[in-house]
């Protein structure tokens, strides 16, 4: 099984307000880099979307390691808050979550936190293509 490290980061100018999000795929020595933005958004919603948009991008069933600075994101998944989410209702981001939880489910992913603004390179370099890809 093809294995992929995603490093994933979000960022919003108020909040909420214009947002960015970014991942850098990582397969061997192939390395890919894509961000978008929204006008109106939260950080929340932008940490999930890198998520989602590095997860559409792979074609088949990978391994994935998600490297992120959201505990929103990784305390989710290595709690299972999601389980009750799903039972109970979502409260806020249903729409993000339905996908993120669809794409999670094609794939063996581990979400692994990373401090966030510190020495972690890959991560420092999501966040400034984040930070890049706000709206003006």
């Amino acid at each position: 099984m093809k294995e992929v490290t995603i490093y994933t980061d979000g960022a919003c100018s108020g909040n909420p307000g214009p947002g960015g999000w970014a991942a850098i795929l990582i397969h061997g020595e192939r390395t890919k880099e894509i961000s978008g933005g929204e006008v109106q958004t939260t950080n929340n919603r932008m940490e999930l979307m890198a998520v989602i948009q590095s997860l559409k991008i792979l074609k088949q069933t990978c391994k994935v390691k998600v490297c992120s600075d959201s505990a929103y994101i990784v305390n989710c998944f290595r709690e299972k808050w999601y389980v009750k989410w799903e039972r109970s209702g979502f409260k806020k981001n249903e729409d993000l979550w339905i996908q993120l939880l669809t794409l999670y489910r094609k794939h063996r992913v581990d979400f692994v936190k990373v401090k966030g603004h510190s020495n972690v390179e890959l991560n420092n370099r999501c966040d400034e293509l984040a930070r890049a890809a706000v709206p003006k």
